[in-house]
């Protein structure tokens, strides 16, 4: 966003949103704006009549919504009506839906007639885009990530759960949307720089000292320490600064891929 006049995080405001102005709340301190940027400047501080008209909006959208939903379900459309929402001057009703096919909603929009004045725009959304919409709780037991304070969604990948030694298990990696959970990414840079300096998982090491040799089978970035499985068949954790590259460490068993930046 961008302004001359500060303002409080927790402040409602009106915005230039995508679709027209809307209602927000400030989440962080004002940013310069893209010389190419369109949307997200602060218009003004919302008023007590811009608050209550952007509620009275909120509720007519809600009741138009279950209004849709009905008349999917009559006609046996095979979509899922999500939300619908207004812009701040009433000019445009922004219907977001789901369908697993490309489906002609002509329809629905036929059945708005009467009921609202304003533009009717249908927008597909995905799973993402749900639940940050209708909203739940994650994994932490906290508000999702994508309805609580996140502006885009980044590339989540399976990789940065590997970074991270996290067990691969779909269940405990999905998010409420069933995609991969965005906070994987929040700390995945950490991760990327602990890495650097111990061993690869399957890489054959020595411990200084001791000169037991063996193969590294876990790591523990955090700690910045290794189990190590020796040759001996113990299995120990062991400093990362205390190992050193085993002479057959270049060795095919060894080579695993480095974590990339």
């Amino acid at each position: 966003m961008m302004t001359e006049q500060p303002y409080g995080v927790g402040q409602k405001v009106v915005v230039q949103g995508k679709r027209g102005p809307e209602v927000a709340t400030v989440r962080g301190e004002a940013a310069p704006m893209p010389a190419d940027g369109r949307y997200g400047m602060i218009l003004q501080a919302a008023s007590e009549d811009d608050l209550s008209r952007w509620a009275e909006l909120g509720r007519e959208a809600e009741d138009l919504k279950w209004l849709l939903r009905a008349r999917a379900r009559t006609r046996g459309l095979p979509v899922k009506i999500v939300a619908a929402e207004y812009t701040l001057d009433a000019s445009l009703l922004t219907v977001s839906y789901s369908a697993e096919e490309r489906i002609e909603l002509s329809a629905l929009i036929q059945d708005l007639r009467g009921h609202t004045r304003a533009r009717v725009n249908f927008a597909a959304v995905g799973p993402r885009e749900q639940a940050m919409m209708v909203g739940a709780l994650g994994a932490c037991g906290r508000e999702n990530c994508s309805s609580h304070h996140l502006q885009e969604f980044a590339p989540v990948s399976i990789r940065m759960a590997r970074d991270q030694q996290l067990p691969l298990n779909p269940e405990k990696l999905s998010g409420p949307c069933g995609r991969l959970l965005c906070c994987l990414q929040f700390e995945h840079t950490q991760y990327i720089d602990l890495l650097q300096d111990i061993p690869r998982k399957n890489a054959k090491v020595c411990v200084e000292g001791s000169g037991a040799c063996g193969k590294v089978v876990k790591l523990h970035p955090l700690q910045g320490t290794v189990d190590v499985y020796t040759d001996q068949g113990l299995l120990t954790e062991v400093p990362a600064s205390e190992l050193r590259p085993h002479k057959d460490g270049g060795s095919k068993e060894g080579q695993g891929e480095r974590p990339r930046k």
